[in-house]
């Protein structure tokens, strides 16, 4: 049976459809749901996000979120499918970028890139997807992103316009945007988290 290629569909249609669990991105005028997190994904993401909120937060420096929509309208006319709309497992934004709505209430919508994106592998994840987007935030203005791969204990590390970092040594310290510098974070803290 020949397969049909999958119909194309608008960022604004796309963005009107309810939310899936997982969720899906839109990506070129495609519609790619997540997978659904697995017990390492899972124990990464939610330790992530603490440890950054406990130190970063109080302080109203900067905040994580988890599975947060970013969409990033298209910036061609001449493209009806362009855009994209994607949902990191852990973003982190500075406390002054932090949409707000009329009441200074956290904003339902983000119209922009995080200051730091991080990605956490799940085993029957493209890493080449997770690149893209991560690569797509470091475009339109996020500081770093990180990829995340527990089966491997590698953190492959983004920067803008620099050559792509791996680090699998467990002592080896990561680095983190200058907002974040109070963070001290090792290969084997981060995987430390799987043991707990």
């Amino acid at each position: 049976m020949v397969q049909s290629p999958p119909q194309s569909i608008t960022l604004d249609k796309f963005l009107k459809l309810p939310e899936t669990k997982p969720a899906s991105e839109y990506i070129n005028g495609q519609i790619i749901q997540k997978p659904m997190p697995q017990g390492k994904h899972s124990a990464i993401q939610t330790e992530f996000s603490t440890t950054i909120n406990s130190i970063l937060k109080p302080r109203r420096i900067a905040r994580a979120f988890s599975e947060l929509r970013f969409t990033y309208p298209s910036g061609s006319r001449s493209s009806v499918y362009g855009g994209r709309s994607t949902v990191p497992d852990v973003s982190v934004l500075t406390w002054t970028r932090i949409p707000r709505d009329q009441n200074g209430e956290i904003a339902n919508t983000f119209l922009l890139a995080p200051d730091w994106t991080i990605e956490i592998l799940s085993p029957e994840q493209s890493q080449t997807k997770v690149t893209k987007n991560i690569l797509h935030c470091l475009k339109h203005g996020t500081q770093m992103g990180w990829l995340i791969d527990p089966e491997e204990q590698t953190v492959f590390v983004h920067l803008p316009m620099q050559s792509l970092e791996v680090f699998d040594e467990p002592k080896q310290i990561l680095p983190v945007p200058s907002f974040a510098n109070e963070l001290t974070l090792s290969v084997e803290f981060i995987f430390s988290w799987l043991l707990e």
